[in-house]
């Protein structure tokens, strides 16, 4: 495909917003390619996702985003300027769970979305085994209690070093704080969809013992109130009182697995757009 641009915009809902972007485009020699929109009548916004060739945009790259600037700005809009042919690079981060690994790094080999793998960085030494497997430089950073603030500024300096724009949390069974957070906000993680309910260790034992019918996955942003993030993906799949605890495990693998893969390939594509805490996904 060839080269394009696209901006994420929201900005308080008013009339002439679709004339005004879309002639911003056309006025530059643009050719609209996807467009698509949202108004969110409840918060008083418009939210839209618009992407274009720029093959024949009359614009430099590093032009556009200070000119459309003159139309965002009096918009009173916040957005996002990105580029198809940058190439994102990602940092996996994992404990001893390899199955969401596994996953992202065969999508990655099979083009299914568009991105680099430098490394991986994991609180437990398990999986280096798969990161020399695929040529991956991996990092094993243990956190305890007592040394958790001194190796979250390695993990950070690791991620200035490889360029990382992306931190996938692919069962990364540590809470990361608030802190890092604020310094890299660039984070996807995944897990089951039994919380609030069944939270800690063990949940698919507890939910078997509650009997449920459903489990699922959610894949969200990560914020300083723990698994509470913009929300980017979601799936369920129905369990009967024939399965076991180790069919439900099972189960909820192969939902985390399809549903982290389509949260990261949604963010590597700038589908979605975050406004408070919630997200506006443009499929």
């Amino acid at each position: 495909m060839k080269s394009t641009a696209t901006l994420l915009i929201s900005c308080p809902d008013q009339r002439g917003l679709v004339a005004k972007i879309a002639n911003f485009i056309y006025a530059n020699g643009g050719n609209i390619i996807h467009a698509d929109q949202h108004t969110d009548a409840a918060a008083g916004l418009f939210l839209t996702r618009i992407e274009w060739q720029l093959k024949g945009f009359n614009l430099p790259k590093n032009l556009i985003e200070p000119a459309f600037n003159a139309i965002g700005q009096p918009l009173g809009a916040t957005w996002e300027l990105h580029f198809s042919d940058t190439v994102p690079r990602l940092a996996i981060w994992v404990s001893k769970q390899d199955h969401c690994l596994f996953d992202l790094i065969w999508r990655q080999r099979a083009k299914e979305f568009i991105a680099e793998i430098p490394i991986i960085i994991s609180n437990h030494p398990d999986l280096q085994g798969v990161a020399e497997q695929f040529g991956i430089e991996y990092h094993h950073i243990p956190i305890t209690k007592d040394n958790k603030i001194e190796q979250e500024f390695k993990q950070l300096e690791l991620l200035k070093k490889y360029n990382i724009d992306l931190v996938v949390l692919a069962k990364y069974m540590q809470i990361v704080s608030a802190d890092f957070i604020k310094q890299f906000p660039q984070i996807i993680n995944i897990h089951h969809s039994f919380l609030p309910a069944f939270i800690g260790a063990n949940p698919y034992h507890r939910a078997f013992e509650r009997g449920v019918k459903i489990i699922g996955a959610t894949a969200h942003y990560a914020t300083a109130d723990l698994d509470a993030g913009p929300i980017i993906e979601q799936d369920v799949v129905r369990v009967s009182h024939r399965d076991e605890v180790d069919d439900l495990v099972r189960k909820g693998k192969d939902l985390e697995r399809v549903v982290l893969a389509r949260a990261v390939r949604l963010h590597l594509q700038n589908r979605v757009l975050v406004y408070g805490n919630r997200t506006v996904v443009f499929e």
